[in-house]
């Protein structure tokens, strides 16, 4: 069982149920759990209590929810995962794209939720990289550190969340290699992510947006219907 003694929640939900359920759950293994009941306070425990992951609902008195999550973004790297209600497609590809890592529908079990904080936490507390890791990698103008997670061009820094990061960590260690959809999805997300085709379509647009701007040569080249391959010279 993993130790989660050092692990801060931030919980932003309204329905106390759903609260005292979640946050019961989570201490008995050892998190430790701040709560909001809307997203007034939201920015201002983020800042104060440095969580390392957060639970938003979307549906939030007095607060739009997807805003909320662009502003945690704006922010912070920390992981977001969405909980809610709304399990709509298009709810989902608009948690994604303003920054979310992750998106569950109510209802859910505590295991599945157990197993999406993990998922998120492994990506934003990677594990030191192996001994034959190349330390850096470039390509298309673009220098990757992937010892320090960073990424720059002509000295300056593009600064990527860790899913961000984690999906391109795949693409730079095996350059030019089709990768598929379900290779990327069980690499960055985790086991039982392998349908979640939308996931993977959000977060290359993201990348695409950071790394081929201003004109530059397409980097992340699709497949159709097959998978996405890095380019190289």
């Amino acid at each position: 069982m993993p130790d989660y003694a050092k692990t801060k929640v931030l919980m932003v939900e309204d329905d106390p149920n759903i609260v005292d359920l979640i946050r019961s759950n989570l201490v008995v293994r050892g998190f430790d759990v701040v709560v909001s009941t809307d997203g007034a306070r939201v920015l201002r425990l983020l800042e104060r209590e440095r969580p390392d992951i957060v639970l938003l609902d979307l549906m939030l008195p007095e607060a739009d929810g997807i805003e909320l999550c662009r502003q945690i973004r704006g922010r912070s790297t920390i992981g977001i995962i969405v909980v809610s209600a709304r399990g709509g497609e298009r709810d989902k590809v608009a948690a994604l794209n303003v920054g979310a890592d992750d998106y569950m529908t109510k209802p859910f079990g505590i295991d599945e939720l157990l197993a999406r904080i993990t998922a998120t936490l492994r990506r934003t507390r990677p594990a030191p990289a192996p001994a034959d890791t190349p330390v850096e990698s470039s390509f298309g103008g673009l220098v990757v550190n992937l010892a320090k997670q960073q990424v720059t061009r002509e000295g300056a820094a593009i600064h990527l969340t860790p899913t961000e990061f984690a999906l391109l960590r795949e693409l730079v260690l095996q350059p030019g290699t089709l990768l598929s959809h379900a290779y990327l999805l069980r690499r960055v997300w985790g086991t039982g992510y392998e349908t979640e085709t939308e996931y993977l379509r959000v977060y290359v647009q993201r990348l695409r947006a950071k790394l081929e701007a201003d004109g530059r040569p397409a980097l992340i080249l699709t497949e159709p219907r097959a998978g996405y391959r890095l380019a190289v010279p």
